[in-house]
């Protein structure tokens, strides 16, 4: 149990750790399930970030002490199950995808407020370089999240509404 900040943000590196590990088997299964050309290549583009995204959890947690393998990341676990739901509803290829899109939404916000815990509580610490590693990482699942945004709002879901 976290006593103080430094154990908390260990415990989130190690979540984020795992939240990263589990997505790097669940894209693959999303970009599979895609319809649309423009869906699948984003899958598969944030499969390669979030393999960097993994290797720079390995990074900080060298650099400030923590151990990477010891969480299970229940919330992210969580998430990829809706997501795999959604596959297997039968929904037309047009619904699926915008289903998909929503599923990989709510991975990306989960991500997005864990990556800003984690930049504040490493500049708390003192960890700078940390913070910085981390932010990159914040900064890249804020444009994974506008993209998938974009890619609702130019066709996907009007496609499913028809």
């Amino acid at each position: 149990m976290a006593k103080t900040l430094t154990d908390l943000f260990y415990d989130q590196l190690q979540d984020a750790y795992s939240a990263e590990t589990q997505l790097t088997k669940a894209l693959p299964k999303m970009a599979r399930a895609a319809a649309s050309d423009d869906l699948r290549a984003g899958f598969e583009q944030h499969l390669s970030e979030t393999k960097n995204q993994v290797a720079r959890l390995e990074k900080v947690c060298q650099q400030v002490g923590c151990k990477t393998g010891s969480n299970t990341c229940e919330a992210m676990q969580g998430l990829i199950e809706e997501g795999e739901e959604i596959i297997g509803l039968g929904l037309d290829q047009d619904a699926q995808d915008a289903g998909l899109i929503a599923a990989a939404q709510k991975v990306e916000h989960y991500e997005i407020a864990l990556y800003g815990s984690l930049c504040s509580f490493a500049k708390k610490l003192g960890h700078q370089d940390a913070a910085r590693i981390l932010h990159e990482t914040l900064e890249e699942e804020r444009k994974t999240d506008e993209k998938l945004t974009k890619l609702a709002e130019s066709g996907v879901n009007e496609k499913a509404h028809k």
